[in-house]
């Protein structure tokens, strides 16, 4: 559905709807709301473009019990460069407030490096398609292990995404890539498999 809501129109209202719900069901649950890392949220390039749904994040994101630390906003690498200047403006603004942000699929688009010392990421998660062929690939593992290096040198925190085996666990443990994210780690599951 998210293709037809970009083209309606609608993304901003879905971004503020999977905002205002994932804060009301972590405020429920405050103990597992503890024990958790990170909860990441996605948002769009319309959202990131939109000065109303701003205010209505930094309002509520100021009067919610969720530390704020818990919370990483995603923000897909072709939203960001779309929009770079009320990206920075965004994500300073909410990051003052303790949350973090992450550059999601980085390394699909075209302008990765040249941005990323534009903009104010603590994370970066490399783009899945690099990451499942490198261990068959040396122009994909270079590609992983260049980005990894150009993270650390920024002090900016890698995650891989589809990590579907053993051995390229291993290839990013040797690499020294931080987060690890995919189905050989671990599947996704509804958020009622954490609150039952």
């Amino acid at each position: 559905f998210i293709p037809v809501a970009e083209r309606h129109g609608l993304m901003t209202r879905v971004d503020r709807w999977v905002f205002e719900h994932t804060i009301d069901l972590l405020e429920r649950h405050p103990k597992h709301t503890l024990n958790l890392d990170k909860c990441a949220i996605n948002l769009s390039g319309a959202s990131l473009n939109s000065p109303s749904l701003l205010t209505a994040m930094l309002e509520r994101l100021q009067r919610t019990t969720v530390p704020l630390k818990k919370l990483c906003f995603e923000i897909t690498e072709t939203a960001a460069v779309m929009n770079l200047d009320t990206a920075g403006k965004m994500i300073d603004k909410i990051r003052m407030l303790g949350c973090c942000f992450s550059l999601d699929d980085f390394g699909a688009g075209m302008s990765s490096f040249g941005y990323l010392k534009k903009l104010p990421f603590d994370k970066i998660k490399i783009d899945g398609s690099f990451v499942k062929n490198m261990g068959n690939s040396i122009v994909d593992y270079t590609f992983v292990e260049s980005i990894t290096n150009v993270a650390k040198a920024m002090n900016i925190k890698t995650v891989a995404e589809f990590v579907e085996n053993e051995r390229i666990v291993e290839l990013l443990t040797d690499i020294e890539v931080d987060y690890l994210q995919g189905y050989h780690i671990e599947k996704p599951k509804p958020w009622s498999f954490y609150f039952d």
